[in-house]
């Protein structure tokens, strides 16, 4: 059977595919659309529908919209409860009101689909999906967070052989993620969308608001918690953006007591459904899952043996979790998520067609990995583009800008490539087997770098471009199995350097989305500092324009 999943709702605008119970295909719009997050001018900025993507993704499974047996919508209008979340009525009306006629625009966006096989499912039941039923567990505890759904933000559940039983929610306008919203916002970051920042923010403050901010911030017992009202100001003046100078100690002292009630509360509810469950595993989604550092906090010291975390644990998420609901319960048994390659991906002709029509000069190497690593090592910036794009807000190894990890300069070299506050951490790929020689505390395995690892201290000087001021990194560690190329380039770097690691951040630049095909590749290496294009067997060097 052949379902369709599509969020379109709040942000990251997606649609997903799944077939027959395997996940076929997963997209963001704004990998077509070029605008980051799905977003436009208010009042439109929630409510772009993933129409490029929907298509892309039946295009990919040689489907027609006709063929669907079932599309499914992560948000149940159904549900609302106006006021609840503390928001103008208007706009909630507005919302409630485009959500009840997305079958309509759904089957005008895409052309053959039929506006009677959409089914609505609740917001954070899609959350949960995506992980539950996508994780490679057929037993698991399944918990949710962010920002808000239709009139809860939270979901604590089981999933046992692919079925949920939900044990808890918290109504609104309680919300982790709101509440971690409104900090983004007042430390001058841009709301729903910034909240990474903060993380990294955090990591140069002290908690010292810790005190005050238990007494507002809290888990009640019963799977639930309790966010009161707050005023921020009280705490730290208001940031003002922009320059990096514009964020003092106050600043990163709220960020770092915010961040540390966050963990403290989420590791009391991890507890609780543990209690509830005795699952040896949890699986998570929802915006306030890509806190790598929260992740971290609740491996250590929640009751959970192991934790697996949706790579587009944000709204993106929810159209392949629509459609994995949809597929169980139209009795679909399905298979774990693959890996988060589920974009776009070329062949070498086509590959090659791009460079010819851009006019570049290009080389294919017959040792890929080799005149890669060469590069590297010569301190080169390389973009990298292989295979099928990510699904979710992780460069893994597919869209990914890689530089030598062995010069501190680097960080800000990168940062500034990308217009990104100085200081903002970038990441460290590393083979799975040689990850607990350089990293401890995180997990042996995380392939998609949302959890973070201390260093080890003998290894701090000679990778200084990935350590965090705290002496942390997010790191990624890459399967021979899963990805070939990636791994001998890693080797025949360390050959090289003796660094058996090596920075990679996403494949863009300020306030633009990640990189998805040749044309956005071509544009980025053509406006960007970068020294070297890998646009799949070819090698592009900075040098004139053929026939200039």
């Amino acid at each position: 059977m052949r379902f369709l999943g599509i969020n379109a709702i709040f942000h990251d605008p997606a649609a997903a595919l799944v077939v027959d119970g395997e996940i076929v295909a997963a997209a963001e719009e704004e990998r077509f659309s070029r605008r980051k997050h799905g977003k436009r001018p208010v009042p439109f900025s929630a409510w772009e529908l993933p129409e490029q993507a929907a298509a892309w993704c039946l295009e990919q499974a040689g489907l027609r919209p006709e063929d669907l047996d079932a599309v499914a919508y992560s948000y149940d209008p159904r549900l609302v409860r106006p006021g609840l979340a503390g928001l103008d009525e208007r706009w909630e009306d507005l919302r409630t009101t485009y959500a009840r006629r997305a079958p309509a625009f759904l089957a005008t966006a895409v052309p053959g689909l039929d506006p009677d096989q959409v089914r609505y499912v609740p917001h954070h039941i899609a959350h949960a999906a995506s992980a539950g039923l996508a994780a490679p567990y057929r037993e698991a505890a399944v918990l949710v967070c962010d920002g808000r759904g239709e009139a809860v933000s939270h979901l604590a559940g089981h999933y046992r052989d692919g079925d949920l039983t939900v044990l808890a929610s918290q109504e609104l306008p309680h919300s982790l993620g709101l509440m971690y919203e409104e900090v983004t916002e007042h430390l001058g970051f841009l709301r729903s969308s910034d909240e990474y920042k903060v993380m990294a923010l955090a990591a140069y403050g002290e908690p010292r608001h810790l005190p005050e901010l238990r007494e507002l911030i809290y888990a009640t017992g019963d799977g639930g918690f309790r966010v009161e009202p707050i005023d921020w100001a009280v705490y730290a003046k208001r940031g003002e953006g922009g320059d990096d100078g514009a964020w003092a100690a106050e600043h990163a002292d709220l960020a770092a007591s915010v961040q540390a009630r966050l963990e403290e509360v989420l590791l009391d509810l991890a507890r609780w459904l543990h209690d509830r469950t005795s699952a040896r595993y949890l699986t998570m989604a929802g915006g306030v899952a890509l806190n790598c550092v929260a992740n971290t906090r609740l491996l250590a010291e929640g009751p959970f043996e192991d934790i697996w975390v949706q790579p587009a644990a944000g709204d993106s998420g929810t159209a392949l979790g629509g459609a994995l609901h949809l597929a169980r319960a139209y009795g679909e048994s399905g298979t774990p998520m693959p890996g988060a390659d589920l974009g776009r991906g070329w062949r070498d002709e086509e590959l090659a067609a791009w460079l010819d029509v851009a006019r570049v000069a290009y080389d294919r190497p017959e040792d890929l990995a080799g005149a890669v690593a060469a590069e590297l090592a010569a301190d080169r910036i390389v973009a990298w583009f292989q295979g099928r794009s990510e699904y979710g807000p992780r460069a893994l190894g597919r869209r990914s800008l890689l530089a030598h990890p062995g010069r501190a300069a680097n960080t800000e070299r990168l940062n500034a490539v990308k217009g990104r506050e100085r200081f903002r951490p970038i990441a460290p790929m590393v083979l799975a087997e040689r990850a607990q020689e350089i990293f401890t505390r995180g997990p042996a395995s995380s392939p998609y770098m949302l959890f973070v690892h201390d260093v080890r201290p003998e290894w701090r000087d000679r990778i200084p471009a990935v350590v965090h001021v705290d002496g942390t990194a997010r790191i990624q560690t890459v399967e021979r199995s899963r990805d070939p190329l990636l791994a001998r380039t890693l080797e025949e770097f360390e050959v090289r350097t003796g660094l058996p690691v090596v920075v990679n951040t996403s494949l863009n630049t300020a306030g633009r989305p990640m990189v998805d095909d040749p044309r956005d590749a071509l544009e980025c290496f053509g406006s960007a500092p970068v020294d070297v294009l890998v646009l799949g067997p070819f090698v592009v060097r900075r040098r004139a324009v053929v026939g200039a």
